[in-house]
């Protein structure tokens, strides 16, 4: 399974990371980037079975970057984690087609999603 990270802060990489490789039974091969703009000019040659993506970061958020991506491939399966739990990015996050939504404050719903 490759998995694809992407989050502004190395230490919330670092501990998804974590959270992925002991949540799946296979190989699991990850590639992290650090800003949207990577993600998306990177997506087609990784192609990941899954993205675990950050709103928040640099000039590109995470929603922007999970539009281009889905413009590459409808079918990629894109995750948002972040530590915006307000409504409105639960929605936003659904609304422009990622997989689901999943707070910073409790990682552990990261496995639900992997189990695909």
């Amino acid at each position: 399974m490759k998995v694809m990270i992407v989050d502004d802060h190395a230490s919330m990489r670092k501990l998804v990371k974590t959270i992925v490789l002991f949540s799946c039974k296979e190989a699991i091969e990850c590639i992290e980037f650090d800003n949207g703009e990577d993600a998306v000019s990177n997506y087609m040659t990784f192609k990941p079975d899954f993205i675990l993506m950050d709103i928040e970061m640099g000039t590109m958020s995470g929603f922007e970057a999970t539009k281009l991506i889905l413009k590459q491939d409808s079918k990629a399966k894109i995750v948002i984690v972040t530590g915006n739990d307000a409504r409105f990015a639960r929605e936003n996050a659904i609304k422009i087609g990622a997989l689901g939504f999943v707070s910073k404050d409790d990682l552990s719903g990261i496995k639900e999603y992997l189990k695909f």
